[in-house]
């Protein structure tokens, strides 16, 4: 005990005090906690702020891109149902064909189609994809997924230059997607320029058939029927003789005529159609001989066609100064004449040959 005001126990419990750092330590927490919930808040406000602020925008040109391919679409369509095949200028070019928005592919043929640049294969092309597109356009599967286009030299030679292009006539699809591949390209000097090849193609590379239907042609009825009369009219006139048909020589020429023709190349150009024959643009020059072996021009056949008949008359003079029964200077100048046409004109196919097959080792007189 200790004097003072009052007693003091020694073992009494001392006046508890308030713990200072407990409570701020908790204040803190608590702080803490508000920062962070106003940091998300503000965070998640700014993230949709910005999400608003993008989607508008984006909303808004999708809405103009699709107004713009409509508006291609329907122009593409309504040129369409005045002519199967659009006539294009560089401007037209640029937007319904090169430019985007496009969900639609579009055949392109490049021609030069005036009298001055003197293209006959661009006008036999022409007519091919003429009967193509109409084709297209008034059959039952007719939709805007496809169109057809040309651009002629002398209206849009700026489009010629932009794509690289020195020579007429090309086809070349611009697919709706991307630009064109290599297959894009029309293989015209392998293929031909015939309505059915291209249909072809455009299958390949567009899933999409197109039925070609030709125009009546009455050219070859009229022939069959012209040449059954002038048959009909011979074996009236001769009726009280037919000893003419069982004439070996005349069964022997036809026989040897249509062997002629088969064998030069006419039924490869029925069924592709190739040109007659290609004029380089630049310097004007005709080429009658293709120069692949993938190939033919229609003068090729025919030169074919002539030398292959020189070497059969020669085979047919030399048989005959072996086997007739004249005097002997005529059978030798027929004989003289026949090696003469062989040597020849074999010479000449034998060239023909090699300048289409590349690397061929063997020539006789010409190389």
């Amino acid at each position: 005990m200790r004097k003072g005001k009052g007693l003091v126990c020694l073992f009494s419990r001392p006046t508890p005090r308030p713990c200072w750092r407990k409570v701020s330590l908790v204040r803190r927490r608590g702080a803490n906690m508000a920062a962070r919930w106003w940091f998300w808040c503000v965070s998640a406000t700014m993230a949709a702020a910005l999400l608003l602020v993008y989607e508008v925008p984006s909303a808004s040109a999708q809405r103009k891109k699709e107004m713009v391919l409509s508006e291609k679409v329907s122009q593409l369509m309504e040129w369409t149902n005045k002519r199967p095949v659009i006539r294009m200028n560089g401007d037209k070019f640029r937007r319904l064909v090169k430019a985007p928005p496009r969900n639609y592919s579009v055949i392109v043929m490049f021609t030069a189609l005036q009298l001055h640049r003197q293209c006959v294969v661009c006008k036999q092309a022409d007519e091919e994809f003429q009967i193509l597109a109409n084709s297209w356009r008034y059959s039952s599967a007719f939709t805007n997924r496809i169109f057809f286009a040309m651009v002629d030299f002398d209206e849009g030679s700026d489009v010629f230059q932009m794509l690289n292009m020195n020579s007429a006539p090309t086809f070349i699809n611009f697919p709706a997607k991307g630009k064109p591949k290599r297959g894009d390209t029309y293989e015209l000097q392998v293929r031909g320029f015939s309505a059915e090849q291209i249909a072809r193609w455009i299958a390949d590379r567009t899933d999409v058939n197109i039925r070609v239907i030709r125009p009546p042609n009455y050219a070859g009825p009229l022939m069959l029927g012209l040449l059954l009369a002038v048959i009909g009219g011979l074996v009236y006139l001769r009726r009280s003789n037919m000893e003419f048909l069982f004439n070996k020589t005349g069964w022997a020429f036809a026989a040897l005529c249509f062997v002629l023709a088969m064998t030069s190349g006419q039924m490869w150009n029925h069924i592709r159609g190739p040109p007659y024959a290609h004029k380089n643009p630049h310097t004007g020059h005709v080429n009658y001989i293709h120069g692949s072996s993938q190939a033919q021009f229609v003068a090729e056949t025919h030169i074919v066609l002539l030398f292959n008949g020189g070497v059969t008359l020669g085979m047919v003079l030399l048989c005959e100064a072996a086997t007739s029964d004249m005097d002997i200077g005529k059978r030798k100048i027929m004989c003289v004449a026949g090696i003469g046409l062989v040597v020849l004109f074999f010479s000449w196919m034998l060239s023909i040959f090699r300048s289409k097959y590349h690397g061929y080792p063997y020539s006789f007189l010409m190389s």
